[in-house]
């Protein structure tokens, strides 16, 4: 029988699963799976893990500690992908880090399965959160908070949040990733933190300020100004600009 781990789809239940199947099956076989999103398999026997910050600290530090930041970093995105198999790949690459001579050397090992996962769901996750960073608009409420929804595929708002922080220092906003229903939240001067278990106020973020009724109102004027009917590209613009990002810019809005 294999032990399968279930966990939340969090950061610290991933962790926490990880942290309990290294200790029970280092040496063994196991598997994480995330609950609701996995298919019961024959001769496994499933237990639910209880996630806790102090699990999830100390593989933080083992990853660091043995496997280095490089290695960290890429293991924390691909467990921010939205692939089934991210625990399983992570545990796994963890494992096999341990046969090497020097641990830190591990995402050179591209022949591994594993790894190769980590790798891929790593640049995956990435390069979605770079797209955003350029795509993410916000639109200034009454109360004066920049508010942005967001539909990503992954988890990247921890991968976002210091751009914008850095950015905006002193402003207040807030971007609403509406796939996993989360808000990244900065407050002017302080550090940006994540929120669950709210959903914004559909009367409160259509209610925009005169000033940014304005300038959208200038901004479609102007893209309709300058565009040149003889020259337009759809198949060019979706290639710098993909469809899917565009329902949340309101310079696409009616």
């Amino acid at each position: 029988m294999t032990d399968v781990y279930l966990c939340c789809d969090t950061i610290t239940g991933l962790y926490s699963a990880i942290y309990d199947a290294w200790r029970e099956h280092r040496e063994g076989e196991a598997k994480i799976a995330v609950q609701g999103n996995m298919e019961p398999e024959l001769f496994c026997e499933y237990q639910e893990v209880k996630e806790s910050q102090k699990k999830a600290r100390a593989v933080e530090q083992l990853i660091r500690v043995n496997l280095g930041e490089e290695a960290y970093k890429e293991l924390y995105y691909a467990l921010l992908s939205k692939d089934a198999g991210k625990g399983n790949a992570v545990f796994w690459t963890m494992q096999e880090a341990r046969k090497l001579k020097d641990s830190r050397k591990i995402m050179e090992h591209l022949d591994h399965p594993a790894v190769a996962k980590v790798f891929e769901l790593s640049r995956n996750v990435a390069n979605e959160a770079h797209c955003f960073i350029e795509f993410i608009r916000f639109r200034e409420l009454k109360n004066g908070i920049l508010f942005s929804e967001i539909a990503p595929k992954n988890q990247i708002l921890t991968c976002i949040g210091e751009h914008f922080a850095d950015r905006f220092p002193l402003e207040n906003f807030m971007i609403f990733d509406k796939t996993h229903q989360v808000f990244l939240v900065h407050k002017e001067k302080s550090p940006w933190y994540l929120l669950w278990g709210e959903v914004p106020s559909e009367e409160a973020i259509h209610c925009v300020s005169d000033k940014e009724l304005e300038y959208e109102k200038l901004w479609k004027n102007f893209f309709h100004t300058i565009a040149i009917e003889e020259r337009k590209n759809p198949a060019c613009q979706r290639n710098h600009l993909p469809i899917r990002y565009r329902a949340d810019m309101p310079e696409f809005g009616e």
